[in-house]
């Protein structure tokens, strides 16, 4: 039966769901708060010819995104163009850099000449991590997470002891490594991810795999594009897509939604899908008894960074610097402990630098330099201009001496920073937090904030504050199951 179905948000999850529930043939509109769709990916230009995505750059797991687009009969290629980037990225370490090919092979020799053996051990990582994305991207996340009945499946039972649920990541990466760079190289993806590598389960080495073997890639004119494409295609299905249009209350009778309130004006719906913040969506905008959680809930979960971003237009070319550089001089153990454990501010702080001009000549003006800066930090913590400024005169410093370019300051004719107020203000964030809830062991699969509204009938939630979890991939993916249960 066809359904008047409203999404709360424009984000990643958000278009998903919309482009799947219309295809599922429902009527469905997309409310969203700022003047552009797109969420945490949306892009600003600036008058003097800079084109800055405002949130995600690291275009991994492409098959994951290729499945979205095949599902309307349809390619990445149709949007955008792909390029893969060689070197995928390059680590600045206190004692000298490392590039990572995108070649598996010249990987394998990379790892080879860092330490002896470490080839053959790559190779062993690599097939285990495979094994693990196969399962855990194609079967795993996919389910809606209502009960661990869900997972009784004789692939899944199979499998259930190599997927490494139970042990860390941090000593699995030490099985196989024992030099530090190697070490932090392959801890490095799961930083996001949203707590430290000990606290993260050993499946997530599946993100090894979907990132350095199936290879960094980027989309000509931006992360954007991607967004682009989502809405051409919700477009192509019949989603009425509204901006400016902030959900300010969500009107329920009887157990049931009735409607939405959105800039004073009630319109009915049969069933809302919030892709916005979780936790704003029950504190805010639903009744106290109608919550799935309460306050105290929330304080006690793990939730992935903050981050201090700045991004940068620069005048002149800046030399010596990749698309994707990551300052790493210092020790990943202590930041983590910082963002996590003591919530500060990071004393010694690893940073990395995004470059897309390198790539892409149409996002900066031509012989200047598109850069932004992102630093992840503890969500909650207080954030002011001045400890913006401080941070970001740490950073610049670092970037000098890496790029040998000295007086970069000087040459820099854009800026503008972005920290935790500004996600609280745009998104909603709970505390500021810049990529949802940590995929902690004791966080995974049932264990996330429900996808349904256990105590109102037609409420369903996605995105990255429920399953599967945060990133771009998951994200999609969470739309799909959120449009799928809301179909039921």
């Amino acid at each position: 039966m066809s359904k008047k179905i409203a999404i709360i948000g424009s984000g990643f999850s958000g278009l998903s769901t919309a482009a799947y529930s219309a295809k599922n043939g429902h009527e469905v509109h997309i409310f969203e708060k700022n003047d552009s769709i797109g969420g945490r990916a949306r892009q600003f230009s600036t008058d003097n010819g800079y084109v800055f995505d405002m949130g995600p750059s690291w275009y991994w797991m492409p098959d994951i995104i290729e499945d979205f687009f095949n599902d309307f009969d349809r390619k990445s290629s149709d949007y955008y163009e792909l390029i893969p980037l060689d070197p995928q990225f390059e680590m600045v370490f206190e004692d000298g850099n490392m590039s990572l090919p995108q070649s598996y092979q010249e990987m394998r020799n990379l790892f080879e000449q860092t330490e002896s053996g470490a080839g053959n051990k790559l190779d062993d990582f690599m097939k285990d991590a495979q094994y693990k994305y196969e399962v855990g991207m194609k079967d795993f996340v996919i389910k809606p997470c209502h009960s661990w009945l869900e997972f009784v499946s004789p692939k899944i039972a199979k499998s259930a002891l190599k997927l490494d649920l139970l042990s860390n990541f941090h000593r699995f990466v030490r099985k196989h490594f024992a030099h530090p760079k190697l070490i932090m190289l392959m801890e490095f993806p799961v930083i996001f991810l949203g707590a430290a590598p000990k606290d993260i389960p050993a499946l997530y080495s599946l993100m090894n795999y979907g990132g350095y073997k199936l290879g960094t890639w980027y989309p000509m004119g931006g992360f954007y594009k991607v967004i682009e494409a989502m809405k051409e295609i919700c477009l192509e299905n019949g989603v009425k897509i509204h901006l400016n249009a902030a959900v300010e209350k969500i009107n329920v009778s009887n157990s049931k939604v009735r409607s939405i309130t959105v800039n004073d004006e009630e319109i009915v719906f049969d069933t809302i899908i919030a892709s916005s913040d979780y936790h704003h969506t029950e504190q805010k905008l639903i009744p106290e008894k109608y919550r799935n959680y309460n306050e105290e809930y929330w304080k006690n979960k793990t939730f992935a960074p903050s981050c201090l971003i700045f991004y940068l237009g620069f005048k002149e070319k800046i030399p010596n610097l990749k698309h994707h550089t990551l300052f790493f001089e210092h020790d990943l153990d202590l930041h983590t402990a910082e963002i996590y454990t003591d919530k500060k501010w990071p004393t010694k702080p690893l940073f990395y630098a995004c470059c897309p001009s390198k790539t892409d000549k149409n996002v900066a003006p031509e012989n200047g330099e598109n850069i932004f800066l992102l630093m992840p930090i503890a969500t909650g913590i207080t954030d002011s201009e001045e400890m913006r400024e401080k941070y970001f005169q740490e950073m610049i410093l670092r970037l000098e001496k890496h790029t040998k370019t000295t007086n970069i300051s000087e040459k820099i004719e854009y800026k503008r920073s972005y920290c935790i107020q500004n996600f609280k203000e745009d998104y909603h964030a709970y505390e500021g937090n810049a990529y949802g809830l940590a995929n902690t062991l004791n966080q995974t699969a049932v264990l996330k904030p429900s996808l349904r509204n256990k105590k109102i009938k037609n409420l369903f939630y996605t995105g990255q504050l429920t399953v599967p979890g945060p990133g771009v991939p998951p994200s999609i993916i969470s739309g799909k199951i959120a449009a799928t249960e809301a179909s039921k």
